[in-house]
C-alpha cells in the first residue's frame, strides 16, 4: 500500500488563480501519476461556486484528476461554513482506493479556543477574545483488502507567519511595528501548539480503543523535525520521561531519508521539512521505505520576490510504501 501526501497550495480556478487550470493540470498530474498512491491526503484545494449551486464545490479538483487513476477514488474532504459544501481556501481532500468506512472532521473537539487578549492591538481591545485554529483535522477509517481498518489523519497546521493583529499592518506583509509583528508570531506559533496538542489528544483517544491500531498521520506540518508541533505529536519517550508510555509514541517516517534528500519546501536557499508521514507503532511494522519528490522545486521565496506563481507547487509529495 502506498500512501501519500501533497500541498497542492491553492488548487483554483481563475480568476481567483492567476494559472489556468489546464496549465497546473500539465504540471501537477505528473506528480500524481508518479506517487501512484493507493491512499493520498491533499492539503490547499480550495472550493468554487458553479450554477444552480448554493454551495462551493471541489470543480478544480475534479479538472485536475479527469483522466487520471485518482478521478474515480472514494473522496472525503473538510467543509464549509455550518457544514454545507467545502471552503473557499484550504480544503483538505483525503482519497482513497479503498472503500472508507466512516469519517469525521475535529476541530476545537478536545482542545477549546485559548482566550488571549491582544496587547498591540490598535485602537487597544478590552477583553479577551478566542484564538480559533484556521483548520479542522480530517479523519478517515479507511477498509483494506483484507478487511483491517486503517486511521488515516490528513492535516495542515498553521504557517509560521505572523497573524494579523488590528492596526497593526501597512499592507499584507508590513508591519507598523516590532511588537505588533511579534505578537502576531506568538498568535501564529499558539495556533498550531493548540493543533498539534489537539491531534495528540485525538491519537491518545483512538489508541485508548485499540492499542493495535495501524494510524498515519500525513500532511503539511508547517513545522521540522524536533519543532514544537511534531514534539507534540511524536511523544517520544526522551520527551515524556517515562518509558511504559512509549506504545504511544509516534514514528517520523521522514528521518529515514538521507540528509541531502530530506526536504519538502525551498526557502530562500535553506532546504526545510515541513511536510511529514508519521505512524502509530503497529503501522511502523509493515513500513518498507518514503520517497521525497523534491527534484523539479524552486525556491518560494524568490518566486514570490519575482511575483511568480509556480503552475506546480512549492512543496514536494511524500509518498510511503507499507506491506500490507
Amino acid at each position: 500500500m502506498r500512501l501519500a501526501t501533497f500541498n497542492l497550495e491553492s488548487l483554483d480556478l481563475p480568476p481567483k488563480s492567476k494559472i489556468p487550470i489546464e496549465l497546473r493540470a500539465e504540471a501537477l498530474r505528473p506528480a500524481l501519476a508518479r506517487l501512484d498512491a493507493d491512499v493520498l491526503c491533499l492539503q490547499e484545494v480550495n472550493g468554487q461556486h458553479v450554477p444552480d449551486r448554493p454551495e462551493r464545490v471541489l470543480l478544480a479538483l475534479d479538472m485536475l484528476l479527469e483522466g487520471t487513476q485518482y478521478a474515480d477514488y472514494h473522496r472525503i474532504s473538510t467543509t464549509g461554513p455550518e457544514g454545507i459544501g467545502v471552503a473557499d481556501v484550504h480544503n483538505l481532500v483525503t482519497l482513497s482506493r479503498f472503500p472508507i468506512k466512516s469519517w469525521r472532521e475535529v476541530e476545537h473537539e478536545l482542545v477549546p479556543p485559548p482566550m488571549y487578549k491582544m496587547v498591540t492591538a490598535i485602537p487597544p481591545v478590552s477583553k479577551p477574545e478566542p484564538i480559533l485554529f484556521d483548520r479542522p483535522l480530517l479523519l478517515a477509517e479507511i477498509e483494506l483488502p483484507d478487511g483491517r481498518l486503517l486511521t488515516v489523519i490528513n492535516l495542515h497546521l498553521r504557517a509560521p507567519l505572523a497573524a494579523a493583529i488590528p492596526g497593526q499592518k501597512q499592507s499584507p506583509f508590513v508591519w507598523k511595528s516590532i511588537g505588533g509583528w511579534a505578537e502576531g508570531y506568538f498568535l501564529s506559533a499558539v495556533r498550531r501548539a493548540g493543533q498539534a496538542l489537539e491531534l495528540r489528544l485525538l491519537l491518545d483517544q483512538l489508541l485508548a480503543e485499540d492499542p493495535h491500531r495501524l494510524i498515519a498521520v500525513a500532511g503539511d506540518f508547517n513545522a521540522e523535525d524536533h519543532d514544537t508541533a511534531l514534539r507534540i505529536t511524536i511523544a517520544a519517550e526522551e520527551d515524556t520521561g517515562n518509558g511504559a508510555l512509549s506504545p504511544g509514541s509516534f514514528i517520523l517516517l521522514d528521518r529515514s531519508l538521507p540528509a541531502d534528500r530530506c526536504w519538502s519546501v525551498l526557502h530562500h536557499g535553506r532546504p526545510q521539512m515541513l511536510d511529514h508521514i508519521i505512524v502509530s507503532r503497529s503501522l511502523y511494522g509493515y513500513f518498507r521505505e518514503i520517497e521525497v519528490h523534491n527534484e523539479t522545486l524552486g525556491d518560494e521565496l524568490v518566486g514570490f520576490g519575482k511575483g511568480l506563481r509556480s503552475a506546480g507547487s512549492y512543496h514536494a509529495p511524500l509518498v510511503a510504501e507499507f506491506a500490507l
